[in-house]
């Protein structure tokens, strides 16, 4: 029998948002690491080509506001593989509006998705992990918009500033359960979230936004999957309640 290799070797890794972009990347990285991987995604049919390139993967339809469906897809992971050891909460969306144009509606679907979603997944996987007497680290994925305010962006920050509160609270209430959690804050990252914006379509305005980020360039998927990579694993031991930003040193 080939014992496993790697980082994350012997771990099963839930990721949401994972049929493309980040999460997807994860995967990747995770399964390469040794990692059992489950993804999770709306998109069915990007998420089924992206599990089947992954070796060892599944595949669940996820929408991370439905109670229900998350106590499916946990339910079947642990009947499955009797352990939860990594859980990504990845999935998000943006939206680029004005405050006072942006609707009750629009407002409440961001943070259905970006804040109730990140919610569900962590009391989720926390109650059948406590249950089952296992530990694990949570990764919650931010953003540098829920460390300060971005212009246009209302409804985006207040999710994104939600997600780094909770991480922080319920660090302190799972840390004594063996369950870490921690928040990734990315910066500008180019990613299918982030095709159709200026600062990645315009060479113009790519090329200044660049200059102002000391790293020099846009971030890719690989620089957030291998941030998350470090607090899946157990390297990071010692790290809960944090919020590691990945954004090239712009954010202060």
């Amino acid at each position: 029998m080939v014992e496993v290799q790697g980082r994350l070797a012997g771990k099963v890794a839930l990721i949401t948002g994972g049929a493309r972009g980040q999460g997807a990347e994860e995967g990747r990285l995770f399964a390469d690491e040794g990692a059992t991987v489950v993804l999770t995604d709306v998109l069915d049919d990007e998420g089924e080509a992206a599990a089947a390139k992954i070796d060892g993967a599944s595949y669940y339809h996820l929408d991370v506001s439905s109670e229900r469906q998350w106590d499916t897809v946990v339910g079947e992971v642990m009947g499955e593989h009797g352990r939860i050891d990594v859980l990504v909460n990845n999935a998000g969306i943006d939206m680029v509006k004005k405050l006072v144009a942006t609707t009750v509606e629009e407002y409440e679907r961001v943070f259905s998705i970006n804040q109730l979603g990140v919610f569900l997944g962590m009391r989720t996987t926390a109650v059948a992990l406590i249950a089952a007497g296992l530990g694990g680290s949570f990764v919650n994925i931010s953003s540098v918009a829920g460390l300060e305010g971005v212009l246009n962006r209302t409804a985006y920050s207040a999710s994104k500033f939600a997600v780094t509160g909770m991480t922080s609270a319920a660090a302190k209430e799972l840390g004594r359960h063996g369950i870490r959690v921690n928040s990734v804050h990315p910066g500008l990252i180019e990613t299918p979230m982030t095709a159709d914006i200026r600062p990645i379509t315009d060479p113009d305005m790519r090329a200044k936004f660049e200059r102002n980020i000391p790293i020099g360039r846009v971030g890719q998927a690989i620089d957030i999957a291998n941030m998350v990579l470090f607090l899946a694993g157990d390297e990071s031991a010692y790290c809960t309640g944090q919020a590691f930003v990945v954004d090239g040193g712009i954010h202060k």
